[in-house]
């Protein structure tokens, strides 16, 4: 009945919402559906909701808040959503929050089901989508001790990643990253982590300094159990060797039999069994945090109180109610579940599920105090004595774990503990810190806020960022900055058009300008800089990678993939573009290009500093910035000019800059001028760093590909370039109107998806600046004949020179070799290359063939 188009998840800095990174984006077709009282409906459904159902239209504002209530109902945070039109009236663009993108997914497609049932006059199962959700937001829970510590990073605004939607997570960027599992850490110690899952070892470390611990032995089988008992006295514990988290514990064992039981539970968990006497006392938890106690909580196994009238089942349920007890990592308590464990406690009391206790009569329902069975914890640490403190503190540094969990059984933690008060039962390397964070009983303690300061004491967690964007120039802008912060001794992580690079080794072919590659240079451990091309598809596709930068660049925007991707106008794009700008830092650049009106204007949207630059030094624009103290890069006199308020520094003549091809790229100037000023921001106006990247760049087929590689032959030059804009073009004409020849002849071709209109344009361009043109195609006609791209393509030719020269070679490969074949000495040959690396790769190699043909002649 409706239609979803085109959904996309935005997982960053976004053109639809300035405070909203996390966003389900769809078109909505409702054809000419009407809907009658759907506001009614939706409120009889959700009577918490606030929809707003008059503002575009009802169905597509039921769908945006259905879609939010649904994962509110499953327990998720969804807070903002909205409804835009579209130039078809028919069509809606439907924008909510997710917190976790299965499950903003699944209610996209949920919310449109219940809305057509509602339209229908249905009743839909709004339970069942509900359930659905939870199931999903079951799968994504990470645990209840990674999510406080990740919240506690996230509230100092540390970027993470999460791998795999499991419990590990690396925060910080490049070098500065950390990761962590639970309550481990990447600087815990292996060997401290080691003994800590050995119970045996654990045990004779703590005896042999002095440290209070239950007599135990380790046992193999039920034989030697039941000789080794005979030189012990009940009661006795047993456990697995190496188990955790209370894991195959039998306590109270006063019985052979009890004991056998014990032995078959705790070698479910590990062959090796340690049988130990039992000690009486409160289970007390001790967390120790970079070497320092930081919270004490007392440990009560899960138990329930008769009424006199309920069953020991339904008093469980009635306890299982209570909203601090869930499944979930939001709940501070776990469900009570009557297992075998439980079954075999009652059965050692004469007592059932179905029997009823005394009125005050309390039942413990589990012989381990853990909080994952039940369990309930009490903070006691500000009573805790001076010398248990002390003896923490010890332990944690005897097993060298700088985060530690020491449970320790005594009747009273304000005592000094002895052998005669309690024992040390278990060292823990990744303790869990929910008993803290939420005890059931005392003082919160924000457990995770240490863990954070231990990892980052001076909260240093990201590298500087350099995010690159615009029509053209953005890939040699990034590729020049990336070079020029390389040279001045950083490690530089950065994408392209072309691919992933790490210290310039390619890790990843291909165009690598979104949200996913973006992560991967930001996560790299070897990195201390990144440069980041940013385009227009993967910031419509998915947003930005990153939720901030330190500087951006917005190159300029001009006429290209307009009428694409609902991108109609200049103004649109720009608004695209824009979103990097708007993600720099308060205390950051956003690097604009002053001869471009539109990019110009984006600092009026923008809260951070100004840099501008300019090929024109008698820019008003960069003169008053300048005056007002702005900092600014031109060409002043032939030579590049930084500006710092009225103070200049003169970097080189641009001519003897190799990008700049002797002064006469201007769209290569542009992009020096960018890149410097970015580079001169970031190493604090160093101009010796920015001058030696810049003379050493070399343009190349290797350095820049596809942007003006120039191939000389005997008798002509073979230019290759990525042009495929009107914008593009017109920088080519203004290089190749400076560059003599004898004959100048393009290989063109048209970009399918392009508007009418732009290819024309790019015909007509090309007859400005050729005296022969071959048409080709492109390999990926995108939808268009072919022959309709060349035709249109001919129309701009002959509009602007009726008697151009026009061949139509439709391979590339065929129309190079045919142009080179023809080719005039002193003549030029400029082909707007579609695959630049197979054209570079085929081209060398005519080349080399014909350096090879003159030596042997």
């Amino acid at each position: 009945m409706f239609e979803i188009i085109e959904l996309k998840v935005m997982r960053g800095p976004n053109q639809w919402a300035d405070q909203h990174s996390k966003l389900i984006v769809f078109k909505l077709n409702v054809g000419n559906a009407e809907a009658s009282e759907l506001q009614s409906e939706v409120l009889r459904i959700f009577p918490d909701a606030h929809p707003s159902l008059s503002t575009a239209n009802e169905i597509a504002e039921a769908v945006k808040t259905i879609a939010l209530e649904l994962q509110r109902k499953a327990g998720m945070h969804a807070e903002y959503g909205a409804v835009l039109t579209t130039r078809q009236p028919e069509i809606f663009r439907i924008i909510f929050s997710y917190e976790f993108e299965d499950a903003g997914k699944f209610a996209a497609a949920s919310a449109v089901k219940i809305v057509e049932s509602l339209v229908q006059k249905q009743s839909p199962d709004i339970h069942k989508f509900i359930e659905e959700l939870e199931d999903i937001r079951s799968d994504e829970d990470m645990g209840a001790t990674t999510s406080f510590i990740l919240n506690e990073a996230i509230s100092r605004n540390i970027p993470y990643k999460r791998f795999d939607n499991g419990s590990l997570i690396t925060l910080g960027y490049g070098r500065k990253q950390k990761k962590m599992r639970t309550a481990l850490v990447d600087s815990t110690s292996g060997i401290g982590i080691e003994l800590a899952g050995d119970k045996e070892e654990t045990k004779k470390m703590l005896e042999d300094s002095k440290l209070p611990v239950p007599k135990g032995v380790i046992v193999y089988d039920k034989e030697e159990l039941l000789e080794e008992i005979k030189n012990m006295q009940f009661p006795l514990v047993t456990k697995p060797l190496d188990g955790n988290h209370g894991r195959g514990v039998t306590t109270e064992i006063n019985s052979i039999e009890k004991a056998i039981h014990g032995l078959e539970v705790a070698q479910k968990i590990s062959r090796a069994v340690i049988v130990e006497e039992f000690i009486k006392g409160d289970d007390h938890r001790f967390l120790v945090i970079n070497y320092k106690l930081v919270a004490v909580a007392k440990r009560t196994p899960a138990n329930v109180t008769g009424d006199g009238k309920s069953t020991i089942a339904e008093l469980i349920e009635k306890e299982n109610q209570h909203p601090d007890r869930g499944s979930s990592q939001e709940h501070p308590l776990a469900l009570i579940k009557a297992d075998d464990v439980t079954k075999k406690i009652l059965a050692s009391k004469s007592l059932t599920l179905e029997s009823v206790l005394h009125e005050g009569q309390n039942l413990y329902l589990k012989e381990i105090a853990n909080i994952s069975a039940g369990g309930t914890s009490t903070d006691v640490t500000d009573i805790v004595h001076p010398e248990n403190v002390f003896m923490a503190e010890h332990i944690a540094k005897l097993f060298n774990l700088n985060i530690c969990g020491i449970d320790i059984l005594t009747t009273d933690v304000s005592q000094p503990l002895t052998k005669k008060t309690g024992a040390i039962i278990e060292v823990n390397a990744g303790p869990g810190i929910r008993m803290h964070t939420n005890p059931t009983i005392g003082i919160p303690r924000n457990v995770a806020k240490p863990i954070i300061d231990m990892l980052f004491p001076d909260n240093d967690t990201r590298i500087p960022l350099i995010a690159v964007t615009g029509t053209n120039g953005k890939t040699t802008t990034t590729r020049l900055t990336a070079h020029i912060l390389k040279e001045a001794g950083h490690t530089v992580g950065y994408t392209t058009t072309e691919g992933i690079y790490i210290n310039n080794h390619l890790i990843e072919e291909g165009d690598c300008t979104g949200s996913v590659s973006a992560q991967t240079v930001l996560f790299d451990p070897t990195i201390d800089m990144a440069v980041l091309e940013c385009a227009r598809g993967g910031i419509i596709r998915s947003g930005l990678g990153f939720d901030q930068c330190d500087i951006s660049i917005v190159t300029n925007v001009s006429d290209d993939h307009l009428g694409t991707k609902d991108i109609e106008t200049l103004e649109e794009l720009s608004k695209v573009k824009l979103v990097v700008a708007k993600a720099t830092k308060k205390d950051g650049y956003a690097i604009l290009n002053a001869d471009d009106d539109l990019v110009y204007n984006m600092q009026q949207f923008t809260n951070c500093k100004i840099a501008l630059f300019s090929l024109n030094e008698n820019n008003e624009r960069v003169r008053t910035h300048c005056e007002n103290g702005g900092v600014a890069a031109v060409i002043e006199e032939e030579y590049l000019t930084i500006y710092n308020g009225e103070w200049k520094t003169r970097i080189d003549k641009i001519a003897n800059i190799p990008l700049s091809f002797d002064g006469k790229a201007e769209f290569m100037i542009q992009n020096i001028l960018a890149a410097s000023l970015a580079v001169m921001i970031i190493n604090k106006f160093d101009p010796e760093s920015v001058r030696n990247g810049l003379l050493s760049f070399v343009p190349s087929p290797e350095k820049t590909p596809g942007r003006l590689n120039v191939f000389k032959f005997n008798d002509f030059d073979f230019i290759i370039d990525y042009a495929h804009n009107k914008s593009g073009y017109m920088e080519l004409k203004k290089f190749l109107d400076k560059t003599e020849a004898s004959e100048k002849v393009g290989i063109i071709a048209a970009t399918g998806d392009r508007r009418d209109d732009d290819i024309r344009c790019l015909g007509k361009y090309a007859a400005q600046m050729f005296d022969k043109i071959i048409i080709r195609y492109d390999k990926d006609l995108r939808g268009r004949p072919a022959e309709e791209h060349s035709n249109l393509l001919m129309e701009g030719i002959k509009e602007e020179c009726p008697s151009m020269q026009v061949e139509i070679i439709a391979d590339e490969k065929k129309a190079i070799e045919h142009a080179i074949a023809a080719a005039k000495r002193g003549s030029v040959i400029l082909a707007c290359a579609d695959k630049v690396h197979e054209i570079i790769s085929f081209v060398t190699e005519k080349q080399e063939k014909e350096q090879n043909k003159t030596i042997n002649i």
